[in-house]
C-alpha cells in the first residue's frame, strides 16, 4: 500500500502489541479525527515480537484508554513485516530495546524512518514510553498520559510534512 501524496502513514511499535503501541495507535486516531485529519493520516501498531499476533489489546490498557473515550476493542496484535519499512512514512518505537529491533530489521536506505515515539515530546522528560503490563493502574496511566504528549507533537510534525506534500504538488 504506497501512501499517496495527499496521505501521511504512521506504524507505532512496541514489543507484544497489546498494551502501549495499540493505546498510542487508539489515542493517535481519536486526536487526528478531531483535527480532521483522520482521512490523511493512515495510523497502524505492530509488535516486533508476534507473541499476541491476533490478540485483542490488553484488558488493562483498553479499560484505561476508555476512561479517557478512546476504544481499542477492534485492535488486533500483529507482528512488523518486512513490507511495513516501505509502506511507512514513519515508524515509532516505544522504547530503545524496540527501536534497536527495528534498526536490525529495517534496510538501510529506510533508516531515516525510525524514531522514539518519545522524541515529539521532548518536554516530558523520558525518551521511552515504559511498558506497564508487569504493573499496576498507575502504570497504564502513565503511558496514556506520555502518548498525549507524543500524540500533539507527532500531529504537529504530521500537519507540517502533509502541508509540505501539497505544495510540492503543485
Amino acid at each position: 500500500m504506497p501512501v499517496e501524496s495527499s496521505s501521511y502513514a504512521v506504524l507505532l511499535c512496541c514489543m507484544g502489541n497489546i498494551c502501549r503501541s495499540p493505546s498510542a495507535e487508539g489515542l493517535l486516531r481519536a486526536e487526528a479525527a478531531r483535527l480532521g485529519l483522520d482521512g490523511q493520516l493512515h495510523v497502524d501498531s505492530a509488535g516486533t515480537h508476534g507473541y499476541h499476533a491476533g490478540e485483542a489489546p490488553d484488558a488493562r490498557a483498553q479499560r484505561h484508554a476508555q476512561r479517557r473515550g478512546v476504544d481499542l476493542g477492534s485492535l488486533r496484535a500483529r507482528q512488523v513485516e518486512p513490507a511495513d519499512f516501505e509502506r511507512f512514512d514513519l515508524i515509532l518505537a516505544m522504547d530503545r530495546d524496540n527501536l534497536q529491533w527495528l534498526r536490525e530489521a529495517c534496510p538501510p536506505q529506510l533508516q531515516h524512518k525510525l524514531r522514539l515515539m518519545m522524541s515529539f515530546a521532548p518536554r516530558a522528560g523520558t525518551d521511552e514510553v515504559p511498558d506497564p503490563y508487569y504493573g499496576g493502574a498507575e502504570g497504564f496511566e502513565r503511558v496514556l498520559d506520555l502518548l498525549d504528549q507524543a500524540c500533539a507533537g507527532l500531529l504537529g510534525h504530521v500537519q507540517a510534512e502533509l502541508q509540505m506534500r501539497r505544495r510540492g504538488a503543485t
